[in-house]
């Protein structure tokens, strides 16, 4: 079912666009001052420019040149420019059919809109004809948009459970272990040799049978020294590959080889792991909520836009 939440999550994802919409629209690209402008598109009876396409994918244009060179560059130019150009396209579609609506903003609304990009660290300026207008014209989509599909999503239990089995995985606790370490840390930046030694003759103890406990106390640096270098649960993936590659296929009791690490070098102890285990769906179903009615959210915003395509008159003179 459709919940309030759904709804505050759906208008979120919206407003977190809006920043992004207003540098794209009406930020000036210097290349574009060079240009002899000329029509690009035709969305029923309105006109994209190409200095429009070129303020849409400035930004990027710039990434990507900083990064690529030569053909490579060329290629990826071409697909950029062509994705500004369809989301131009889309653009203006959505604002002529929210227009069709009678979709309106009030100048409050965009003062308050204004006001929250400030807080969040966006700088915009309310006397700015062009500022104002991108803050009006993305408020005016996300209402329209929000119109369409908010009331049309129905999610039921049978939709939670079917993407809970497709996305098991999503919803897995990696697996955990106990672990114990013995640290030895060089002294110098050429002591590494010493820690080596150090750590052989702690290695010798516990084949002859120390107490893995004893023997951290003994050698180790580590601040766990004293509680017999106890570290505690982590989870794999939490350690630094070389660890999670020299624990990997020990059992409980297991102790390591002599590993070199950035910390130092270490002899681990597996005290006990844990598989990974499933979140039961009890367990994540408001989550499981969130991400159906998300994921229906796209589907059906995706499906309006090519109503909206199919409908209209679009010729690219690109």
């Amino acid at each position: 079912m459709t919940t309030a939440s759904h709804r505050v999550c759906w208008e979120t994802r919206l407003l977190s666009a809006l920043t992004l919409f207003v540098f794209a629209s009406w930020s000036p690209h210097p290349a574009s001052a060079h240009l002899q402008d000329r029509i690009v598109a035709i969305v029923n009876s309105e006109l994209i420019m190409l200095s429009d396409v070129q303020r849409e994918f400035g930004a990027e244009q710039e990434r990507l040149s900083r990064t690529h060179r030569g053909t490579d560059l060329a290629q990826r130019l071409k697909t950029a420019e062509y994705m500004a150009l369809t989301k131009l396209i889309e653009r203006k579609l959505q604002l002529q059919e929210a227009k069709a609506k009678k979709v309106e903003v009030s100048d409050i609304e965009v003062k308050q809109a204004i006001e929250q990009m400030k807080r969040q660290g966006t700088s915009l300026n309310p006397t700015n004809p062009g500022d104002l207008q991108a803050v009006r014209d993305q408020l005016v989509l996300m209402r329209v948009a929000d119109q369409h599909i908010r009331g049309n999503i129905m999610v039921g239990d049978s939709e939670l459970k079917r993407y809970y089995q497709e996305h098991h995985d999503r919803f897995a606790l990696a697996e955990e272990y106990e672990l114990s370490q013995i640290l030895i840390r060089p002294r110098s930046s050429d002591g590494l040799a010493d820690a080596l030694t150090k750590a052989r003759r702690a290695m010798n103890d516990l084949k002859r049978g120390d107490k893995f406990e004893d023997v951290a106390r003994e050698y180790s640096d580590g601040d766990n020294a004293l509680q017999g270098g106890r570290l505690g649960v982590v989870r794999q993936g939490e350690l630094i590959p070389i660890i999670d590659q020299a624990i990997a296929r020990l059992v409980p009791g297991g102790i390591s080889d002599i590993i070199e690490s950035p910390e130092g070098v270490q002899i681990l102890r597996m005290d006990d792991r844990r598989p990974k285990r499933f979140r039961k769906y009890e367990e994540v179903r408001r989550e499981l909520q969130d991400l159906v009615y998300q994921q229906k959210s796209e589907d059906m915003f995706q499906a309006w836009l090519v109503q909206l395509k199919n409908k209209s008159y679009i010729e690219i003179k690109f």
